[in-house]
Parts: C-alpha cells; sequence; structure tokens
C-alpha cells in the first residue's frame, strides 16, 4: 500500500479485502460512501451522483454516497439486483500518526436467494 495514503483510505483498503465481491457502504459522518468500482456501480445502479474524494498526494478516487439516513432504501434495491452489501459502522476514533481515523464494525447485508 502506498505510505502516502490518507488514514481513511488505509483503513477503508484493509476492510475491502475482507469482503472482495460485495460493495462496502463505509460511515463517514452523516454518508455511508462507497469507492472505486464500488462507486461506479453504485452511482449507475441507484442513479446517484459519481465523484471523487483525495486519497493521497495528488490522487483522487471515485466516491458515490448516499445519506446514512436513507440507508434502507438504497441498500434494499442493490440487494435487489442481487448485489451482495457490506456496511462498515464507525465505533469510535484511533489516532493514526498524529491524525484521526475511524474505527470500525462490519457486517454483511447479502441476498441469499
Amino acid at each position: 500500500m502506498p505510505e502516502d495514503l490518507t488514514p481513511i483510505r488505509r483503513q477503508y483498503l484493509e476492510i475491502k479485502r475482507e469482503y472482495p465481491g460485495t460493495i462496502l457502504f463505509f460511515r463517514l459522518g452523516d454518508f455511508y460512501e462507497t469507492f472505486d468500482e464500488d462507486a461506479e456501480i453504485t452511482a449507475r445502479e441507484l442513479d446517484i451522483v459519481l465523484t471523487s474524494r483525495p486519497i493521497g498526494k495528488g490522487q483522487r478516487a471515485p466516491l458515490a454516497g448516499i445519506p446514512y439516513h436513507a440507508v434502507d432504501n438504497y441498500l434494499s434495491r442493490l440487494i435487489q439486483k442481487g448485489y451482495h452489501v457490506a456496511i462498515c459502522e464507525q465505533v469510535g476514533q484511533e489516532p493514526i500518526g498524529g491524525s484521526s481515523a475511524q474505527s470500525g464494525a462490519c457486517g454483511d447485508a447479502r441476498h441469499d436467494p
């Protein structure tokens, strides 16, 4: 992993590795954010805006976010379309290299036919 990534990006990538083939809803403040290919799928399937977020020096990643209070609607739409989704919630803050990053707890919301 490149050293110039933000602490949040590092944490996201570590968690994403644990959920391959699953869209990861990563809670940041009042939003669940999706990144990279997950963001492209989420934006396309839910008809929401695809934007980007800085992830390191001169680097940006695709981003699609939804408000936390609307997650049930968006989650059910993705599951109905056959996608597997994991939700990562913030559970506290840990200092990482002079910055703060959220620690998280994740769980699957999978569609089982």
